[in-house]
């Protein structure tokens, strides 16, 4: 059965079917327009035959009265190993200039998440080298990390350092992964590409992207389509999957533009009532099972570096692991720039990454906050009215935040400091002797930027430091 469009603002597009005869919720349309076909996705029925639908493509040129054809099937998106080394779309659509994909099995871009009694059950640590983040909010294996922060506070590059640390040693394991680009910047997505293929990763990722002038009704389907590609790998080959989003609130802006033209009443701050919903959707459906595991890092935009944001809130709900990136930490040049005591993860138990990680996790923390306390104090009234103990604490609070941290591989080009990973054992060494004190004589400038403690009391003295500055 064949309708006819009455009404597009936008990307959203009323059409009219005979009644009794609407297609579907989230049944896929097609619209012929100019020898080219438009996709269409059924959001609501309005009665009396009509439904509003949302375009994954450009409605340019759109006119009342052209016809639109029902599927009978939703989205549907190519998935397999064809996939891999490929640019595409929401659609499975190649981006690459690359022939189509050759892939017969296509699956639907919406399914359910699996049911919970096949969810995997233990928790197991994931260590990426970066110290401050495998001390105090290491990742899970099989689970999801956030990283929020405001604009220009290196969400991207510590992401980029991620992908860096992790993707290559998954793939060595037989894993695979999938980068998803919601609203990504063309700029960005094309380097990102370049560097899966400098690095040889490139046969071992599927890269999903709605690029940032693409209609919202595509960005809005990009992570629900890259979800599909990385399901199939976990269930249908076992295989352990890291899901990488950048950035995840921009699909709550698509969800945004295209609410009030879908007819919601808009919700808190402005922001569609179905928000929880739509996260969700997404969500829950990053889980691992026994048979493959589906770990993500999703980098978070945080509007005016406000956490109580309504889209930060919502994202923060579903994570294991929440890195929390600070402007302060930033404009004091401690990269990368993470809040110390903010971050965290349910992986950060005795249970999980042992007793030892964990007691000298919490002796950290305890310092840096103890520190943060007496801040205001120092400023007013200079170290010299803090008790011994306390000037202690300070003592080596700042030497734990400098050794805290580290020049990042994917930076080296524009710092021209070579970037370091350090093993989680000499981690908590180094932070053992700053806590033990045999540090307390060394200059703090000799922590800075480094990886692993040397094994001597020793540090570089002046020419370290003076590479430091």
């Amino acid at each position: 059965m064949d309708g006819t469009v009455e009404r597009a603002i936008g990307s959203v597009v009323d059409v009219r079917f005979a009644p009794g005869h609407e297609p579907a919720m989230f049944e896929a349309l097609l619209c012929e327009l100019g020898g080219r076909a438009i996709p269409l996705e059924v959001q609501a029925h309005l009665g009396e035959g009509r439904l509003r639908a949302l375009a994954l493509a450009s409605t340019l040129g759109l006119q009342r009265g052209a016809k639109v054809k029902a599927t009978g099937a939703p989205l549907m998106v190519p998935v397999g190993d064809a996939l891999l080394g490929r640019v595409v779309d929401c659609l499975g659509d190649p981006m690459d200039d690359g022939p189509p994909i050759a892939s017969e099995t296509r699956a639907p871009i919406h399914r359910s998440p699996p049911p919970l009694s096949e969810h995997a059950r233990h928790v197991e640590p994931v260590f990426c080298g970066i110290k401050i983040v495998d001390l105090l909010a290491p990742f899970v294996r099989g689970g999801k990390t956030g990283l929020f922060g405001g604009a220009g506070v290196g969400k991207t590059l510590l992401l980029g350092e991620f992908i860096a640390a992790i993707t290559g040693d998954s793939a060595r394991a037989g894993g695979v992964a999938v980068f998803v680009g919601v609203g990504e910047r063309i700029r960005e997505g094309h380097e990102l590409w370049r560097e899966f293929q400098e690095t040889g990763l490139a046969p071992r990722t599927v890269l999903v992207f709605g690029a940032m002038d693409a209609p919202p009704g595509a960005r809005l389907r990009v992570p629900h389509a890259a979800l599909t590609i990385a399901e199939h790998f976990r269930d249908r080959d076992g295989k352990d999957v890291l899901f990488l989003v950048d950035n995840i609130y921009r699909f709550v802006q698509a969800g945004m533009e295209t609410s009030g033209s879908l007819g919601r009443t808009p919700s808190r701050v402005g922001y569609q009532p179905n928000l929880l919903t739509e996260l969700g959707e997404v969500q829950e459906r990053i889980a691992s099972t026994e048979r493959g595991a589906i770990t993500s890092v999703q980098a978070v935009y945080v509007p005016a570096d406000d956490l109580d944001d309504p889209a930060a809130v919502a994202v923060m709900e579903h994570l294991d692991a929440r890195v929390i990136l600070s402007r302060k930490k930033a404009a004091a040049g401690l990269y990368p720039a993470i809040d110390p005591l903010r971050s965290t993860s349910r992986a950060s138990t005795p249970t999980v990454v042992g007793a030892r990680h964990h007691a000298v996790a919490t002796e950290v923390r305890h310092a840096l906050a103890r520190y943060q306390e007496l801040v205001d104090v120092i400023a007013m009234l200079g170290m010299d009215e803090l008790s011994p103990e306390d000037r202690r604490i300070v003592l080596r609070a700042r030497r734990l935040e400098r050794f805290l941290t580290q020049p990042f591989v994917v930076s080296e080009a524009f710092t021209g400091r070579r970037g370091v990973r350090v093993a989680i054992e000499d981690t908590l060494a180094g932070c053992e002797r700053i806590l033990a004190g045999e540090l307390d004589h060394a200059d703090e400038l000799d922590l800075y930027m480094i990886g692993a403690l040397p094994a001597g009391a020793q540090l570089g003295g002046a020419s370290a430091r003076e590479e430091a500055r």
